[in-house]
């Protein structure tokens, strides 16, 4: 049979291997599993920190979409990240973006030299900057395309080579894409990162990270082991959750970022809106890479209002069906005044407001942002 689609993947893959007959798999909660009375064991689990078969059929999925050899699933998206970083060496160097996720920028900055692996942060869009880098003999590159919150895309192809050449480890942060929309392994990436809480659970109710790794990758051995030793695991019932969220995921990803391009367009076209971030717009700059890279844009976007910080905070306060809170990928449409969460030494220009699309029509969403809008300016 020739490989099958995503949706049909998305919705088989991590069945196989049920002892009874349920179309939905059941959730299987046991923390430890039966020897027999020779002390064998009677299944291939033995204690749900080291395994259990919700955990084992999440992690086979994510592997079938991402295309990779194996997957290690963690308790939340730091969680996998922190695992990656752990499983360097001291005397280590890790090319990190300047733009990228707080909690990523702020374990790079706060964190990981404690552990004697140093950062070097690098525009991966600037070749004199990358190569300066690469100089320094990294063994890890990271990467996160689009950013949060700027939506910055680099060129995974690109840079993923350069690293090989130069002896270092690529891993792409790939929540806001997913691989319905973009797959880094396809593009020569070792390594792809997932904080599972956002589009893959995909409800605002479950939290959860994934690690994907290109086949015969030893770093996923050791990922494992870290996995099992130190036990950021996620629950039976959160890896049946995110399973579960995989099925929809190529529905959802496409209708959200459908609507977040139609959102994009009347932002860019607004006269209270300074900026948009969105590399489905023509004019952002990284049109042309994701276009090339990617099957779509994602439901992400931000943009900058009127009036400076006042102005953006006047424009939250004014929605009424947009939800003000923190994260993204669930069904219902999120913006937030990212500086604010972020804290006073962000980076991050203080009119600046993301914005995270879900599926409510377009139309609607477009009406809301317009009355806040306009009334922003009063």
């Amino acid at each position: 049979m020739k490989k099958l689609r995503i949706e049909t993947r998305s919705v088989h893959s991590g069945a196989a291997g049920r002892h009874s007959a349920p179309v939905a798999p059941p959730i299987q909660l046991s923390t430890t599993f039966r020897r027999g009375a020779d002390g064998e064991l009677e299944s291939p689990w033995i204690y749900s920190r080291s395994g259990n078969p919700n955990r084992a059929a999440l992690e086979a999925a994510l592997s079938d979409l991402e295309g990779g050899g194996e997957c290690v699933a963690f308790a939340s998206g730091l969680a996998a990240i922190h695992s990656v970083l752990l499983a360097l060496s001291p005397g280590d160097l890790v090319l990190a973006p300047g733009d990228a996720y707080h909690g990523t920028m702020h374990m790079l900055r706060d964190f990981l030299h404690r552990w004697g692996v140093a950062t070097r942060f690098t525009d991966y869009l600037d070749p004199a900057d990358l190569d300066a880098a690469l100089g320094r003999k990294p063994a890890l590159a990271l990467l996160e395309t689009p950013s949060n919150p700027m939506l910055r895309v680099t060129d995974i192809r690109t840079v993923a080579g350069r690293c090989r050449a130069a002896g270092a480890l690529t891993a792409v942060d790939n929540t806001w894409m997913t691989p319905v929309l973009q797959r880094p392994l396809e593009l020569g990436a070792d390594l792809v990162i997932h904080a599972a809480t956002k589009y893959f659970g995909g409800h605002s109710d479950v939290t959860g990270g994934l690690v994907a790794g290109r086949a015969g990758l030893p770093l996923m051995d050791r990922l494992r082991g870290i996995q099992t030793e130190t036990g950021p695991v996620p629950s039976p019932f959160d890896a049946w959750l995110l399973g579960r969220g995989l099925k929809t995921l190529p529905l959802r990803m496409r209708a959200q970022s459908e609507g977040a391009l139609r959102l994009a367009r009347f932002l860019e076209a607004h006269p209270r809106v300074v900026q948009v971030f969105y590399p489905g717009l023509p004019t952002d700059p990284g049109h042309e890479v994701q276009t090339r890279q990617g099957d779509g844009y994602g439901a992400m976007l931000s943009f900058r209002a009127a009036g400076g910080e006042a102005g953006a905070r006047r424009v939250i306060a004014g929605v009424r069906l947009l939800t003000r809170a923190t994260s993204l990928g669930g069904v219902e449409t999120l913006l937030e005044h990212r500086a604010m969460v972020e804290g006073p030494d962000t980076p991050t220009p203080r009119d600046l407001i993301r914005v995270s699309v879900g599926l409510e029509h377009p139309d609607d969403l477009i009406a809301d942002l317009d009355q806040a809008l306009s009334g922003s300016s009063a």
